[in-house]
């Protein structure tokens, strides 16, 4: 439930759950307006910004992704959430825990910075979901949650599958290196959205766009619970995958991609996935001086820690 609170809700809220009312324009814009705090008692979920974009292929600006995301998400922070009908906040007790410290041009030490980050979180019983970044930042989250859960299942959404076959590791190999390293287990694992050319020479489920236009959002969620099952489950989603009419603040943009009535269709029937961590990527702000994009990628985190709290009714 709302309520009325004189304070920055960042720091002055007594309470790890639900949402106070404050303008968007005004106080700390943590992610949703949850308490920043590295202390990890009773906390659910920990929202990690990997500020990162040193592998992008193509326009840099991503490592401005979680400041900018952060910032949209308090035009979303007002408590109940349609069509949903509660604040998922007053369910689930989630904290801003910041951003991952790393030298600046090194991604080596991004790396192994973002996955000791991320597994010490996972070792005090709090869920990860990260805030790129290019889409290399999906890979150490995935190597920490691996660590704790073993061979991960995975969803995708994505204009491109990332599975380049090459020793080089950045944001369009980091799907192969995880599948090499044994992270995924790519019989278990789903890229949705796909529109970009990758010799399919793996098991994994690939929806390219024709058959999501063909097929609509209810028939992707059936492929991603037979596909899925009730494995513990990463599901990380690249901006890239929304048509750039609509998310054009990112750095490889591919036009005719997905629609927000089929992204938001889609995560909104995600209530029987076994989701144990997410993450959001690559969105790039320089690209979107309306904050569209931004505000599409909170949105997108917002639906996911709904369909977690719905089952918590």
């Amino acid at each position: 439930m709302s309520r009325i609170h004189p304070g920055d809700q960042a720091f002055d809220n007594n309470s790890l759950y639900g949402t106070e009312n404050e303008m968007p324009y005004s106080g700390v814009r943590s992610f949703m307006r949850r308490r920043l705090t590295r202390e990890l008692q009773g906390v659910d979920f920990a929202v990690l910004g990997i500020p990162s974009d040193m592998s992008t292929s193509g326009r840099p600006g991503a490592r401005l992704g979680p400041e900018a995301v952060r910032r949209a998400s308090s035009q979303l922070s007002w408590g109940e959430v349609w069509p949903w009908g509660f604040d998922p906040f007053d369910r689930l007790a989630v904290v801003d825990y910041g951003d991952v410290h790393f030298r600046r041009g090194q991604v080596a030490d991004m790396l192994a910075r973002s996955e000791e980050t991320a597994h010490s979180v996972l070792m005090q019983g709090t869920g990860v979901v990260g805030i790129g970044g290019d889409h290399l930042s999906t890979l150490p989250l995935l190597r920490a949650h691996a660590r704790v859960h073993g061979p991960l299942a995975y969803i995708q959404f994505d204009a491109h599958r990332d599975t380049q076959a090459n020793d080089a590791i950045d944001h369009g190999t980091f799907v192969h290196h995880a599948m090499q390293e044994g992270l995924i287990d790519p019989t278990a694992s789903i890229q949705i959205g796909i529109r970009t050319f990758y010799d399919h020479n793996d098991p994994m489920t690939v929806l390219y766009r024709p058959w999501l236009r063909e097929h609509g959002a209810a028939a992707v969620v059936q492929e991603i619970e037979r596909v899925v099952g009730d494995r513990p489950t990463y599901l990380s989603f690249d901006i890239d995958a929304v048509d750039p009419a609509f998310a054009p603040g990112t750095g490889t943009p591919v036009v005719d991609g997905l629609t927000p009535g089929e992204v938001f269709d889609t995560l909104r029937a995600l209530t029987n996935i076994n989701l144990v961590g997410f993450d959001l990527v690559e969105v790039a702000p320089p690209y979107d001086p309306s904050e569209t994009t931004a505000l599409f990628g909170a949105s997108v985190l917002l639906e996911l820690f709904c369909a977690i709290a719905s089952k918590r009714g």
